[in-house]
């Protein structure tokens, strides 16, 4: 078994009514569900946009820790799944099912 994350960033959900983004909330929880049954289920959330951000530097020499994300960039992380599956193909079809659950664009990566 191997360990894929599946991920979006926040850029790629669009923009939506508030209407639309409750009507995605059965249908991506229905799916965490089917992951947890099937037993491939790791760990899954989404991030809190509007929480602290805060960055980790070792590069001077004592590590920095400061507020907010390290570099400006034009994507955020919106949120995550791990699942422990045993090949790339089943870890594509658990990022098909999440991207229609979600309604938005899923990436994945096989975890290290």
């Amino acid at each position: 078994m191997a360990q894929y994350l599946i991920y979006f960033n926040q850029q790629w959900v669009g923009d939506h009514t508030e209407e639309w983004f409750q009507s995605r909330v059965a249908p991506s929880t229905a799916v965490v569900e089917e992951m947890k049954e099937a037993g491939v289920y790791v760990f899954a959330g989404g991030l809190d946009l509007d929480g602290p951000v805060f960055s980790a530097d070792p590069t001077s020499g004592d590590v920095l820790v400061t507020d907010g994300p390290f570099v400006e960039t034009k994507e955020l992380l919106g949120g995550f799944a791990v699942v422990d599956v045993p090949d790339e193909e089943t870890a594509k079809y658990w990022a098909a099912k999440v991207s229609v659950g979600c309604g938005w664009p899923q990436e994945v990566r096989r975890v290290m």
